[in-house]
């Protein structure tokens, strides 16, 4: 990958990519691997861009399905070790400064993994129109969606939810 393609096409999208990566992981060592990997399907999959839509769209989009794609990934590979066998994997302690922010992203950690992007793009102030573009979904449902997942949220933080 060109440090031009690495400048241009994903730094400035940096941001997203990270904060939904975060969503997905509980450890900086799987954070840091679905980041290198939704990186390198970026570029791997740059001349898969039609332009049917913005970039920003198709890199959230990407960065979504990788995610995804890892986490069962992770899970399948999970469910073929007996519980026993797995080391305790504590969550994340805080990654950023602001301790409201690291319980948000822990709350955030409990919703579906649909649920964890769509309230991340919400927080990114997309459209209902442009969430709904990158889930795949009808933009119809994304309000009815957002405003479970606030109240699903407002339960989790206020430790009415396990």
């Amino acid at each position: 990958m060109s440090s031009d393609f690495y400048s241009s096409s994903i730094l400035p999208y940096a941001a997203i990519i990270i904060k939904i990566c975060r969503a997905y992981t509980n450890t900086q060592e799987d954070f840091e691997d679905y980041y290198q990997e939704v990186c390198l399907q970026i570029w791997k999959s740059r001349n898969n861009f039609r332009g049917q839509s913005e970039w920003s769209t198709w890199v959230y989009r990407l960065t979504l399905n990788v995610s995804l794609t890892l986490l069962k990934k992770q899970k399948k590979s999970h469910s073929q070790i007996s519980d026993e066998m797995l080391p305790e994997i504590p969550e994340e302690p805080g990654v950023f400064e602001d301790e409201s922010l690291n319980q948000l992203y822990s709350a955030i950690r409990k919703l579906s993994e649909v649920d964890r992007g769509v309230i991340l793009l919400y927080l990114e102030e997309k459209s209902y129109q442009k969430i709904a573009e990158i889930i795949g979904t009808n933009p119809n449902n994304i309000g009815v969606r957002i405003k479970r997942i606030k109240e699903r949220l407002k339960k989790l933080l206020d430790g009415k939810v396990y």
